[in-house]
């Protein structure tokens, strides 16, 4: 894992970019760890953020997924008690 301080970020934010698409990039600031630097794709695999409940179940390579769910009822509207 690559490590830089701050101010080599803040005078080089290219160099930084280019080093985390090797691998996260650490920024200290006055010597401890403050933040680390991914790329957009490999924060979106770690944190599954981008992938939504129907990318799971859309029929990839012929597959079909069947879902039985029970059948819609709608309750007619409550009386309001005023």
């Amino acid at each position: 894992m690559t490590t830089i301080t701050s101010r080599e970020f803040n005078r080089d934010v290219s160099a930084a970019k280019r080093a985390a698409e090797h691998g996260p990039v650490t920024i200290t600031d006055h010597g401890r760890p403050s933040h680390v630097l991914l790329t957009a794709a490999e924060f979106a695999r770690l944190s599954g953020a981008l992938e939504a409940v129907g990318d799971r179940l859309w029929a990839r390579d012929g597959i079909q997924i069947d879902l039985d769910l029970p059948a819609r009822t709608v309750e007619p509207p409550r009386e309001l008690d005023l």
